[in-house]
Parts: C-alpha cells; sequence; structure tokens
C-alpha cells in the first residue's frame, strides 16, 4: 500500500493522520491481492487489478471471472428481453450514471409497482458480506440476482413462470447465443436461465474501481482533488467527534469485507432511528454523493439532510444516537468528505432489445 507522503496540511492533516485513517479503513486485513479461482479452459480469466487497498474477493468456484462472462453479464444486465414485459432491466432501477441506483425513493418494478426498498448501489458488491437492505440478506450475487428475476410480491423483472419463453427468445439472437458460447464454452447448450444468472453475477463481481479523490489522496500520490474541507470532514468522520465509523467502517465503509482471506465476515445491521424500527444492512458510502435519495425507504433526498438526521441523533436508533451538535461548519466539512467518495463517473450501458 502507497501512502500519500506529505507534510503537515493548512488543515493539519499529515503523513501520520492519514496513515492512520488507512489504518482503520483496513483494519487488521491483509491487503495482498490473491487470485481469482481460474477461468474454464478456453477461456482468457479476468485480470482487471483490484481497486487499491482491496483484497481478492470470493468467487464461486462455479462462476469463474472471465472476460467474456464479465462482458455476457454487461449486455445482460441492459437486455430488455429479461423482463415480463420487454421494458425493464437490472439497469432501470442500477444506471451506471447514477453509481447503479434509480434516484427514486422506492424501485419500481416492471409492472409499475412500487417495491418495499431503495434502489441500493451494486458497485463494491463483491465485498459485501450480505446483499439487500434486510437482515439476513443474500450470501452470494448468484443467490440475490433470483429475487429481482423472480420475485412474484411485488414483481420486480417478473419472470417467474416464463423462463423458457425468456431463453427462446435469447437464443434466437445469433450473436447473443455466441456471445454464450465464448463465456461458457466447456457447455452444448450454454444459453440458459442459470448462466444467465451467473453471467450477471460476474458482471457485477467486477464493478468497483475505488478511484474517489479521497482514494487518490489516501492510497496515491495525488491529494489535488482532495479539497481542504473534504480533509477536516476526513478527520471529523473517523474520529470520536462524530463517531461515524461505529458503523461505516472499513474499505467500502460499510463495515466488515467479506474476502478469500475471510470468507466468513459478518455482515453489519443497525437500526438508526429512521423509518421503521428494524435493522437494516448498513450500505456503502462510497459515491454516496451521486445516490439520493437516501434510506432504505428513500425518505431522505440530500446528504445535507442525512447529516441533519444524525445530528440531532435518535433515542428510536438501537443503540441510540446521541446528539452531535455539529456546527455549520462541520456539517459542511462532513458533506464534502462524503463528496470526495466519489468515483470517476461509469459508463452507460447500451440496452438491448
Amino acid at each position: 500500500m502507497t501512502l500519500r507522503q506529505s507534510g503537515p496540511g493548512t488543515d493539519g492533516t499529515s503523513v501520520r493522520d492519514t496513515a492512520a485513517i488507512a489504518a482503520a479503513l483496513v483494519l487488521a486485513m491483509v491487503l495482498a491481492p490473491g487470485a481469482a479461482p481460474a477461468a474454464e479452459v478456453g477461456q482468457s480469466p479476468w485480470q482487471r487489478p483490484l481497486p487499491p487497498g482491496f483484497p481478492a474477493p470470493v468467487v464461486p468456484e462455479d462462476n469463474p471471472l472471465s472476460d467474456a462472462r464479465v462482458a455476457l453479464g454487461e449486455l445482460l444486465f441492459a437486455d430488455r428481453r429479461l423482463s415480463v414485459t420487454g421494458e425493464h432491466a437490472c439497469v432501470s432501477c442500477h444506471d451506471p450514471v447514477r453509481a447503479f441506483t434509480d434516484g427514486q425513493p422506492l424501485a419500481i418494478g416492471a409492472r409499475g409497482e412500487k417495491l418495499r426498498r431503495n434502489s441500493p448501489s451494486i458497485l463494491y458488491s463483491a465485498w459485501n458480506p450480505s446483499l439487500g437492505w434486510d437482515a439476513p440478506g443474500s450470501a452470494t450475487l448468484e443467490a440475490q440476482m433470483l429475487t429481482p428475476l423472480f420475485a412474484r410480491h411485488p414483481v420486480e423483472l417478473g419472470l417467474a413462470g416464463i423462463e423458457g419463453r425468456v431463453i427462446a427468445r435469447l437464443e434466437a439472437d445469433p450473436a447473443l447465443r455466441a456471445q454464450f458460447a465464448a463465456a461458457f464454452p466447456s457447455e452444448t447448450a450454454p444459453v440458459t436461465m442459470e448462466n444467465v444468472v451467473r453471467a450477471i453475477a460476474g458482471f457485477e463481481r467486477s464493478l468497483g474501481a475505488a478511484d474517489s479523490a479521497f482514494d487518490r489522496y489516501v492510497f496515491g500520490a495525488d491529494g489535488s482533488g482532495m479539497s481542504e474541507a473534504a480533509r477536516r470532514g476526513m478527520q471529523l468522520f473517523f474520529g470520536e467527534r462524530a463517531g461515524c465509523t461505529g458503523c461505516h467502517s472499513g474499505l467500502t465503509f460499510a463495515g466488515a469485507l467479506r474476502s478469500v482471506d475471510d470468507p466468513a465476515a459478518a455482515p453489519r445491521f443497525a437500526d438508526n432511528g429512521h423509518g421503521e424500527r428494524s435493522v437494516a444492512r448498513v450500505p456503502s458510502l462510497r459515491n454516496v454523493a451521486v445516490t439520493a435519495p437516501y434510506m432504505r425507504d428513500g425518505g431522505l433526498p440530500t446528504l445535507a439532510s442525512v447529516i441533519e438526521h444524525y445530528d440531532q441523533g435518535s433515542r428510536d436508533a438501537v443503540p441510540a444516537l446521541p446528539a452531535l451538535h455539529l456546527t455549520a461548519q462541520e456539517k459542511a466539512d462532513l458533506q464534502a468528505f462524503l463528496e470526495s467518495l466519489t468515483d470517476r463517473p461509469y459508463e452507460p450501458l447500451l440496452s438491448r432489445p
């Protein structure tokens, strides 16, 4: 790991401070990248470098990453044939331009029904020990995919009962059929719903660049993107004054990371005193500046309103959240830090017919 080398800044941030923050991020994890499972014979293994500081994620033995599989998953993620109406796709609720969210308080299914939860970002989901908002959640991306594809109450993509018809449509597309064959070279009939799930999960597992201003400041040698306000906010975030890392710790700011070094990492759930009284998975804060509205019910419209919620504290939270009494400057600094967690923009995905 390479830390930014500099003397004390005008905000008081020093090499020692930055090193301490990096240590708090990685906790006791081994940062040496591990190797993903080997791809099938005839495939090029997916070889994109891991994000700075991130350990190798857990990859199921029956779904190794490969260039062809990730590329197929990207196409299927935007393919509207994978919905009961032919007008909806994974990308409808997980738009790359919004860090794979949709800008709606609550997600909307293929038939126009409002779902129970706000669409969470899927960036960095390869390292999540639990997926979805509610406990216990799904342990793998493959298992999680079954809910949006086949849920009936409410309908998300709505493929339950029409799987054969959907697969026939995909198989009738010669170009797509060739891509399935490239992604699953050992199978004689690779266009299956199981392989749809595997390919999309593989694409989702590939997402997360960690090239934000914060990453460049802490893990690289470029602090130009971190304003003095963001640096002050970073100290506040990691310090006792705000106590944000009580929940939002680790490299994704969501608690434990599931990796080849710690495949049984425990997910973090909490009741933050907002909305219904039950615990929810602590979400990642990466790219949080572009994923409004916030909370699992989409009930807080801006980062300022989220900071205000925590500043006021809540007796309804478990454990109770004490009021912070931040100054106006501290709130602005904290928001500037959260904005520094934004990666460079992700490219839009082309929709398939």
